[in-house]
């Protein structure tokens, strides 16, 4: 297998640690989905991704059901 084939490994430490940073606790990194994580991380351009402030407002708009 060369080095373009070779699958890349998803960064999860990476991602983690940039969760935390955003305040967003571990078990509730773990909870995200792809979406929710891309809606967190991927800002559209010349605007910030969200910060603590807007995911506490998502999560109290749309609470998990538990």
């Amino acid at each position: 297998m060369t080095a373009e084939q070779t699958p890349q490994l998803t960064p999860w430490g990476e991602m983690l640690r940039a969760a935390v940073r955003m305040g967003v606790t571990p078990e509730a990194f773990w909870r995200l989905s792809l979406k929710e994580w891309r809606m967190l991380t991927e800002a559209p351009r010349g605007t910030a991704p969200m910060g603590r402030a807007g995911l506490a407002k998502l999560m109290e708009d749309w609470p998990d059901g538990g």
